[in-house]
């Protein structure tokens, strides 16, 4: 039985644990809080992040911060410390690409090859195998990653370069932001209309103006707990598509008007709840005269 390495097991570590363990692997986790649930399912505890790098040859790593990326490779009991050659480590959270890269030259020294990988989906989507995992680096490295992503998600695109995979993430995410908020305005008028919301629901799902985000946040109508995805979790892309978009020299209008939506989202304090919220944001708007 392969080992597969796991650092960061939150959100959308703890379903990629899990499609593991379901595919046969021995899964070694480790994060800072409780792994009681990670137990449960069949993962093995690891000690510290060089802990599970010394059981592990492909190591994934899926974390909320740059700091904590940093902890995680550089930092006392990181990674760089079992690393050896031959090792992968593959980090699945989004931050800077300047940030992931400082990490590139680190582990090499010691062999290993460290990838730019990113996950476009929600939890839900991870633990059906329905997101699609974006992979970025040194080739020969990332083909061998992928045969362990198959372990977890059904789709597995190559990029090239190192931060390929992050830019790809965050042309994604501006659609996700521009989606959600578009999503929200059309059911704000579609319940405000009085007609059957089900089946407009299903009209509209399956007609040409649906889209993915339609067909996970439109359903949810008035219910918004537990989360699937939260506005300070896109709020964290929204500088970076900034930076990005800046540097490219491409206007973001629409992006630019969704971002005003998210700020008023958490001034409502709808923070905890799902962003189908946003349908109480565009709900409590005036009708603009203009």
């Amino acid at each position: 039985m392969e080992t597969v390495g796991l650092v960061g097991v939150g959100k959308i570590g703890l379903p990629i644990g899990e499609n593991l363990i379901k595919s046969g692997y021995r899964v070694v986790g480790y994060r800072r809080s409780s792994l009681a649930e990670f137990e449960k399912i069949g993962g093995i505890v690891g000690r510290s992040a060089a802990d599970v790098g010394a059981q592990a040859d492909v190591v994934f790593t899926c974390l909320p911060s740059s700091q904590a990326l940093e902890e995680v490779v550089q930092g006392p009991n990181g990674l760089v410390e079992s690393a050896r050659r031959g090792q992968i480590v593959v980090e699945l959270g989004s931050h800077p690409v300047t940030d992931k890269e400082r990490h590139v030259a680190v582990l090499a020294a010691k062999g290993a090859s460290f990838l730019d990988g990113e996950v476009s989906g929600t939890p839900g989507m991870v633990s059906a195998r329905k997101a699609v995992i974006y992979l970025a680096g040194d080739k020969e490295a990332c083909a061998k990653a992928e045969r362990f992503v198959g372990g977890f998600a059904d789709s597995c695109l190559y990029f090239g370069p190192f931060g390929a995979a992050s830019r790809v993430k965050l042309v994604n995410n501006l659609l996700v932001a521009i989606n959600i908020a578009a999503t929200a305005e059309a059911m704000a008028l579609g319940l405000k209309a009085g007609v059957d919301v089900d089946l407009m629901i299903k009209a509209i799902a399956t007609g040409s103006g649906g889209s993915t985000q339609f067909g996970i946040r439109a359903p949810w109508k008035r219910r918004f707990l537990p989360a699937q995805g939260t506005a300070p979790a896109l709020q964290h892309y929204f500088d970076m598509i900034g930076e990005f978009a800046d540097s490219m020299g491409v206007a973001t209008p629409m992006l630019d008007t969704a971002v005003e939506l998210y700020d008023k989202f958490m001034d409502m304090g709808l923070g905890e709840k799902d962003v189908a919220a946003m349908v109480d944001v565009i709900g409590a708007l005036p009708r603009s005269k203009s």
